[in-house]
């Protein structure tokens, strides 16, 4: 099985959004960093570095949630939120090692990577002006 999550290379990673405006109008229509399913991240003014779900081995945010909202999908190993039972609680948010699952306040519901599965490849990578994005891609057993 195949484990796919969006990389970023911090040496060409600028910080500019761009990657987090393209998720938010193609998933939601509407330029909104919050609802960016990709969220840049800048520790110090000279360096930044994307981050998205990076669907772990493990799956923390999947175990955390109380009325099991969420699953691993296997046939694409992306997440899957079932709506009706998410409440918001923000267990899976808390999970998370990577900070790439957030709470969309116009639902209240959780949001997060699920890799432009109607797209050829994420769009957040298309759009990079810097290629600092890429597909990662492993072979899991």
């Amino acid at each position: 099985m195949e484990r796919r999550y969006v990389q970023c290379d911090r040496d060409k990673c600028t910080g500019c959004m761009i990657c987090e405006f393209i998720c938010s109008a193609t998933k939601e229509g509407r330029f909104s960093l919050e609802e960016s399913r990709i969220h840049v991240i800048q520790p110090t003014p000279s360096s930044a570095a994307a981050a998205a779900c990076q669907f772990c081995r493990n799956n923390p945010c999947v175990k955390a949630c109380p009325r099991d909202a969420l699953s691993m999908e296997e046939s694409t190993h992306t997440l899957k939120l079932d709506k009706a039972r998410c409440a918001g609680c923000g267990w899976c948010i808390e999970a998370c090692p990577f900070g790439a699952i957030t709470l969309d306040n116009s639902t209240k519901s959780v949001i997060m990577c699920d890799l432009c599965l109607n797209h050829s490849q994420p769009r957040c990578i298309e759009v990079c002006p810097q290629k600092a994005l890429s597909l990662y891609v492993s072979r899991r057993s």
